[in-house]
């Protein structure tokens, strides 16, 4: 009876190694897959329906991008994630991002939700954002060009200047 024991446990330990270190690393979604809807960023900026942007024309704020960034023309996309406005907003750059010229870096930073972090607040309170799906375009300086609210693609590529 002991051996029948011992030969169950070690089925059950191989089993279970087989499922965290062959097939679960096979179930993840693929995180180069940006039309994935299960996938979520890993900065702090993580929600539900925000996807990584990770490209050079639409990126995830992180502190000290702006200032990186400064020889692009640099529009900050102050959004919420529970924003319904922001999501389908935020999807259509994704998918539209091959429209934003070439010389222009959009910046997704997080307006006011529990991830917001003291950075993002600092900004919004610079440029004075009082809700969110706002935009707002900056020169090199830090100095607003044009500011604007709501819209997506179509609405960003007018207001560009």
């Amino acid at each position: 009876m002991r051996n029948i024991g011992v030969i169950l446990g070690a089925s059950l330990v191989i089993i279970i190694g087989i499922y965290f270190f062959v097939l679960a690393p096979r179930m993840k979604p693929s995180s180069n897959n940006p039309s994935d809807p299960t996938k979520t960023q890993s900065s702090t900026n993580s929600a539900p329906g925000f996807e990584d942007a990770g490209s050079n024309r639409y990126m995830i704020y992180t502190n000290g991008l702006v200032e990186d960034l400064s020889d692009t023309r640099q529009i900050l996309f102050f959004y919420a994630n529970w924003c319904p406005t922001c999501i389908p907003a935020d999807k259509a750059l994704r998918e539209g991002e091959s429209q934003i010229p070439q010389d222009v870096t959009i910046i997704r930073v997080n307006y006011n939700d529990m991830d917001t972090d003291e950075e993002e607040k600092d900004l919004a309170r610079k440029y004075g954002i009082t809700y969110q799906h706002t935009f707002v375009q900056i020169d090199s300086s830090g100095n607003v060009v044009t500011k604007w609210n709501g819209g997506a693609l179509t609405e960003l590529l007018e207001n560009i200047k």
